[in-house]
């Protein structure tokens, strides 16, 4: 899995069937110290997350491995809302604060 932050929807109202009820959300993916990378992703949200949240998401076959996305072409999937994270004894980051 990977990090990211919601900075953004997308919404497609010309789709394929399969992709029907998916909500879709722009993701500026991060480094395990909260630096955001040059690019975007595009991610079917199963977890109902927000803009300006941290996720974690999955890409590739793993992206359907949800009940949501199970047997739908998703090759990104947010997956997890991040409450906190921390590397070797430094909180890099804690919602709500």
């Amino acid at each position: 899995m990977l990090i990211g932050k919601i900075v953004g929807t997308l919404v497609a109202t010309q789709k394929d069937e399969k992709l029907e009820g998916l909500r879709f959300m722009v993701v500026k993916p991060v480094d395990i110290n909260g630096k955001p990378g040059n690019n975007y992703v595009i991610a079917a949200d199963a977890v109902g997350a927000g803009v300006g949240e941290y996720v974690l998401y999955a890409t590739g076959s793993s992206a359907r491995q949800t009940v949501l996305t199970d047997r739908r072409p998703c090759d990104a999937t947010i997956m997890a809302i991040v409450d906190t994270w921390e590397v070797e004894g430094e909180v890099k980051y804690r919602k709500n604060e």
